[in-house]
């Protein structure tokens, strides 16, 4: 065994290369055991989401400063690494404002359909990141359908919440959870299906493939903004139509994002057995966490996405990114094959076309012309860059106080450990891997990952 590389992260100090540690013999009880034995769930790989409002924040900035950015995030073997990404299907929290792809009422053979809004910011954005990463995988989900598709005839589903921004619902358009937002009649479904498959074909007319789409985003959410609840049985109904448009184009469906603890949302689902069968995954988001393990249990054959990481407040602040690495964690150690994170950029601040201020990978001083990158994206960074897709978990075993890591057996046979250091002081760790122990010193308040030759 042999610590190919040591990379450590602290509040004040990002991504330093340390020292290797030489393998030692075994002298006491470990604190932590690689059980390499025991590969679980194989990942696919990370990423972000590609939303308007991030591709605006951008072009604050020179297309050098866009180049070095998006080489930092997507090209193999740089940085982020990453190779999955998220886009909205039309408007959705960080668009620009309210907008969908059949914006004529009752247009039901679709003969207005146009994706020209998207020309101006998301389909630039997608190009950018491609350029780096050419074989992006790329899924979508929607937030909303057309509002004339809707039973409020409106967007959001909620009245206002988010600093008392305006978004123009009236108290009699108020949607609940629980309900179908969506009107629930064949023609309308159909169309909607339809809707979908003009928004892959459109796509892939520029170059541009969606590999996989989920129905609706946070399916079960009225919100002040973009979004629209279903029924698992208005869900069931609409897949009947969806499978058969997405099987035509090779597209796969992902149950969600199931934003909901609550396990019957999926399984109501699954019961169709049409649903079932044109379902190969499910996306998890936000409170959605807590039924993870339910879903890795009941449900082995299905691939599990965390599809958006919580959003933070703003800050960008080190107390958030350690946050973020729990979310991380116990994502990854409950069965995710993806993880996501929210927005890839936004400016200084985050603040949303409905008012709330939200986190970012990267943030953008507008006014200067000048950037950096967050606490978060390094977080991530520690597991993305080193990571590789098709990577296995492995689980790990640990004595009392050493419960904070995860480890990944890759393709190539590396090891990867990723540990934190939640403590104000330095701290030892014993790390057993086959016969060899090694014993590094966590710097205090860190995050620190290890490449280990086995």
């Amino acid at each position: 065994m042999r610590i190919a590389s040591w990379t450590s992260t602290t509040e004040d100090a990002h991504w330093r290369r340390l020292a290797a540690v030489e393998p030692a013999a075994i002298d006491r009880i470990p604190d932590v055991l690689v059980s390499l034995d025991d590969e679980q769930q194989e990942i696919e790989g990370f990423g972000a989401t590609f939303n308007e409002l991030g591709w605006t924040s951008l072009s604050h900035l020179s297309e050098d400063q866009r180049s070095e950015i998006f080489r930092e995030m997507y090209a193999p073997g740089v940085g982020g690494n990453f190779t999955i990404g998220r886009m909205p299907i039309a408007a959705n929290d960080f668009a620009r404002d309210y907008y969908s792809y059949a914006e004529v009422p009752d247009d039901f053979e679709l003969e207005h359909f146009s994706i020209d809004n998207d020309l101006e910011t998301l389909v630039p954005y997608i190009r950018a990141a491609q350029q780096h990463r050419s074989d992006l995988r790329l899924w979508a989900s929607p937030w909303c359908p057309p509002q004339w598709m809707k039973t409020n005839g409106h967007y959001a589903s909620a009245q206002p919440w988010v600093n008392g921004v305006e978004n123009g619902l009236r108290p009699d358009q108020v949607q609940a959870e629980g309900t179908d937002s969506f009107i629930q009649e064949e023609k309308y479904l159909a169309t909607y299906a339809e809707y979908f498959a003009r928004f892959v074909d459109a796509y892939a007319a520029l170059g541009i493939d969606i590999s996989m789409v989920m129905p609706q985003n946070e399916f079960n959410s009225a919100q002040p903004y973009p979004s629209c609840t279903w029924t698992p049985q208005g869900l069931v109904g609409f897949l009947r139509h969806l499978a058969p448009r997405m099987r035509e184009r090779g597209v796969e469906i992902f149950l969600g994002t199931v934003e909901r603890p609550n396990e019957q949302l999926v399984s109501d689902v699954l019961a169709d057995p049409v649903a079932a069968e044109a379902i190969t995954g499910i996306g998890v988001q936000w409170h959605g966490k807590t039924i993870m393990p339910f879903l890795k249990r009941d449900y082995p054959g299905l691939r599990l996405f965390q599809t958006e990481q919580e959003c933070g407040d703003g800050k960008n602040d080190w107390r958030y990114a350690r946050y973020a690495w729990r979310l991380m964690r116990d994502f990854l150690n409950n069965g995710a094959n993806a993880y996501q994170y929210w927005n890839l950029s936004l400016e200084r601040g985050g603040v949303s076309r409905w008012g709330w201020s939200q986190n970012s990978l990267v943030v953008v001083d507008a006014e200067a012309g000048q950037f950096e990158y967050t606490h978060e994206y390094y977080v991530l960074k520690h597991l993305s860059h080193f990571v590789q897709p098709g990577a296995r978990l492995v689980p790990t075993l640990s004595y009392a106080g050493y419960e904070n890591q995860l480890a990944f057996r890759n393709p190539d046979g590396s090891l990867v450990v990723v540990m934190q250091n939640d403590t104000s002081e330095a701290m030892p760790v014993s790390i057993l891997v086959g016969d060899e122990v090694v014993t590094p010193v966590l710097p205090a308040d860190s995050f620190n990952t290890f490449v280990v030759e086995v």
